[in-house]
């Protein structure tokens, strides 16, 4: 367990709060880490060549964006010290996506954050790491977004949660 750790990334500061856990979990146990990222568009119902165009050229930036964006942080990751490999899936939606991943990238491990919401709030939004919690084949290390910066948090107190010095 740990060996391979998949983080999913889509740009927010929200997502991002799962970094210093990923990266703890990492350096401790020197583990391989993918980041994912899902780009994915609802569906239209329209005619019209323009309107095709137009959503095409929506998707293909939003994809080159998560690339771009993918790639700077295994650049920071990388220049880190450690082992680090992105992933982008088109077309699914997020929860589905990152379920897809972490078994085509044999992950052993999903690090990601979560707003905790509960009640209605999760009822109206939706959860994706509910959906991904709920689904997943391998456990799951859930980050609760700090009410700070994530850039100011602690590095996680490990021997706490896994039980080991």
């Amino acid at each position: 367990m740990f060996n391979h750790l998949l983080v999913p990334l889509d740009g927010s500061e929200l997502a991002e709060a799962a970094l210093p856990l990923a990266t703890a979990v990492a350096k401790k146990f020197g583990s391989r880490i993918t980041l994912v990222s899902a780009v994915h568009l609802p569906y239209y119902v329209g005619d019209g060549l323009d309107f095709a165009e137009v959503y095409g050229d929506i998707s293909q930036n939003m994809e080159d964006e998560a690339k771009t964006y993918l790639q700077a942080k295994q650049r920071e990751l990388i220049t880190a010290g450690f082992h680090v490999d992105i992933e982008i899936v088109i077309g699914q939606p997020p929860a589905e996506a990152i379920l897809q991943t972490a078994v085509n990238k044999v992950a052993d491990t999903i690090v990601m954050s979560t707003h905790g919401r509960g009640g209605v709030m999760r009822w109206v939004f939706g959860s994706v790491a509910d959906k991904v919690l709920r689904n997943a084949d391998v456990p799951i290390l859930l980050a609760r977004a700090p009410s700070k910066s994530p850039s100011n948090a602690a590095e996680p107190a490990l021997e706490n949660i896994l039980g080991q010095p």
